[in-house]
């Protein structure tokens, strides 16, 4: 969801992260589904990928969705 969202603005994650003041490492991580992103975090991403309120919505459904899998 990240990943598709960077590419299509066409970031490197270096890029995206130098935008938004996170590590780099985060994002990978957040890419790779490794962890799921603080609020602040994923308003960051938000404003520097210029995410419509749909794209919100589809990304936070992703997020929950990943967040019961690590819970149950």
């Amino acid at each position: 969801m990240l990943k598709e969202e960077r590419l299509k603005k066409g970031y490197t994650q270096e890029k995206l992260a130098e935008l938004t003041n996170i590590d780099p490492r985060t994002i990978l991580r957040i890419e790779k589904n490794f962890t799921i992103p603080k609020v602040d975090t994923y308003a960051k991403l938000v404003i520097a990928l210029e995410l419509t309120n749909e794209e919100i919505g589809e990304n936070i459904r992703k997020i929950s969705l990943m967040k019961g899998e690590q819970n149950g």
